[in-house]
């Protein structure tokens, strides 16, 4: 804990705290990070670049600066073909995340939360002790860069949920748990209420969702969430970081099912106004950890800070350049723009594609595999032509 600065479970405590957004959609298009493995070794080769992608969101008002460590994992870097295993040990990438989140966050009040997620050894069926022994290795370089929190974050399953958390306990550390599911549950069947309890009963400070789901969608799960923990008697603190996507089609698996995934998702992309009203929404359900994830960029983070800067005291730095609700729009030179300076129209605007003949919802692919299944078994190799060719038949089906 950074001396002198209030921690994560005081500040939930005391008030709400604001998220960070998106990092490996973000990078991506910024030609840093590989769509496909998503993995983070730019912490290490482009340490700048990650650096100012924190900064966007301290200055947006994030209250935390979450490592960038998003599949981390020895085991994710060498799969599918990603050379940074080869080239750089999870352990450096993890050491070099913490290091620029730590920078950037005493630049501002901010807290540094270090974060695993789901691994391709449960994937794979390889056990519990092979599953926790990849956790273990990052939550070691977590504990040494003395981190203010750890984050379990983006999983489809609650047993490796529990796994992660009974690591993460191991240190004395708050710990927060976010798995990517919506309302139906997670990937084995188990509905989304009885995973909440079941993490804030594995020993989750902090229970809820991330990814996987826009701000709409995650409300709605995150509701349910809610009510099967006050039927258990259980008072964790609620956390949502959705998508910045619009997915009111998406299935049990979320936006990676969407044919749109990951490379035209931009029809889909909420408008800063959405994220205020899911900031509102969220913290009157009694969400005290809002931030966000894919998709979610500075301006969005921005609109959560602004839509509670009553309930924070504060508004955040960005906003001396932006006035709620469009107020700038009064010194522009055309008065019909001069007209939108107003709140009810920003509130009520449907906001046009330009894309004629476009669909409101895609169709899913839907293909529910999960852990054991043959198609999710991980290995180093890039797919062959030949195995792509199967895929794109078992597609057509």
């Amino acid at each position: 804990m950074t001396p002198g600065r209030k921690g994560l479970l005081d500040r939930l405590k005391s008030g709400v705290v604001i998220g960070d957004g998106g990092f490996v959609f973000s990078l991506e298009k910024r030609g840093y990070v590989k769509a496909g493995p998503w993995t983070p070794e730019a912490a290490v080769e482009h340490p700048e670049a990650v650096k100012s992608l924190h900064r966007e969101f301290l200055r947006a008002g994030s209250d935390v600066m979450q490592a960038f460590t998003f599949y981390a994992s020895d085991d994710k870097l060498i799969n599918r073909g990603n050379e940074a295993g080869k080239k750089f040990t999870g352990a450096e990438i993890n050491d070099a995340a913490c290091k620029l989140a730590r920078d950037v966050a005493n630049e501002g009040d901010a807290l540094v939360g270090g974060g695993i997620s789901q691994t391709p050894a449960y994937l794979s069926g390889k056990g519990k002790q092979n599953v926790q022994a990849e956790f273990r290795k990052q939550v070691k370089v977590f504990v040494q860069n003395d981190v203010d929190f750890l984050i379990c974050e983006y999983f489809e399953h609650i047993e490796e949920m529990e796994w992660a958390i009974e690591v993460c306990k191991e240190s004395s550390l708050p710990v927060a748990a976010t798995m990517c599911i919506g309302k139906e549950g997670d990937m084995h069947g188990v509905d989304a209420g009885t995973c909440a309890v079941r993490m804030a009963k594995a020993g989750a400070d902090v229970v809820g969702l991330n990814c996987h789901y826009g701000p709409y969608e995650m409300l709605e799960a995150i509701a349910v969430m809610k009510k099967a923990l006050d039927a258990a008697g259980l008072k964790p603190y609620l956390m949502t970081q959705p998508l910045a996507y619009h997915t009111p089609d998406a299935g049990r698996q979320g936006f990676i099912d969407l044919p749109e995934f990951p490379f035209a998702l931009e029809p889909r992309i909420c408008t800063r106004w959405d994220m205020q009203s899911y900031a509102r929404q969220a913290y009157e359900l009694g969400v005290r950890y809002i931030g966000g994830c894919c998709g979610v960029e500075s301006y969005h983070i921005r609109a959560v800070s602004e839509e509670l800067a009553k309930e924070r005291g504060k508004s955040p730095k960005s906003s001396e350049k932006h006035e709620p609700w469009g107020e700038g729009l009064k010194m522009h030179t055309k008065p019909w723009v001069r007209a939108r300076a107003r709140r009810d129209y920003w509130e009520n605007l449907k906001p046009a594609t330009g894309r004629p003949y476009c669909t409101a919802f895609s169709c899913p692919d839907n293909w529910g595999v999960t852990a054991g299944s043959e198609d999710l078994k991980q290995k180093a190799e890039s797919t062959s032509a030949e195995e792509l060719q199967k895929v794109f038949q078992k597609s057509k089906k």
